[in-house]
């Protein structure tokens, strides 16, 4: 089972045990947190794609610790024109392990759909009923 989360936003494809590092969260370390925003779920092959995001759904989270990432040096510079500027960057990173995905279950969103259909009226019965009024208005206007 596996899922595509939105996490400080950046997506990730995410599955049970796996540790990613992410951007800086405000969380403690060694503290659970939770993510919402599930964009995709899939469980043995059973995909659940959510508008924008899957109801009910989650992914629970520890935080393992909080570090700094690779320095990359940003240089630029002007042929030509003695222009140079040397500049470096290290990115604040925070290290997470999925403790679990949880999903919400399907069966009452099912049975819900089922009712509604259950208690709307049929097409016929509809179009009869406009075709009656449509009728008492042309004899009303005739008179």
């Amino acid at each position: 089972m596996y899922a595509i989360v939105e996490i400080a936003g950046q997506q990730f494809k995410v599955e049970k045990d796996q540790q990613i590092f992410v951007h800086r969260l405000e969380a403690e370390q060694g503290t659970n947190v939770s993510f919402d925003k599930v964009l995709l779920l899939d469980n043995q092959g059973k995909i659940n794609v959510g508008a924008p995001a899957v109801k009910g759904a989650s992914v629970t989270a520890k935080v393992m610790e909080h570090l700094k990432g690779d320095k990359v040096i940003v240089f630029k510079k002007k042929r030509r024109k003695g222009y140079k500027v040397k500049n470096g960057h290290r990115q604040y990173l925070t290290k997470i392990e999925i403790q679990a995905i949880n999903e919400k279950p399907l069966a009452k969103k099912a049975a819900a759909k089922k009712e509604e259909v259950k208690t709307a009226p049929k097409k016929s019965v509809v179009k009869k009923a406009l075709a009656k009024k449509t009728v008492a208005k042309k004899i009303e206007k005739k008179d």
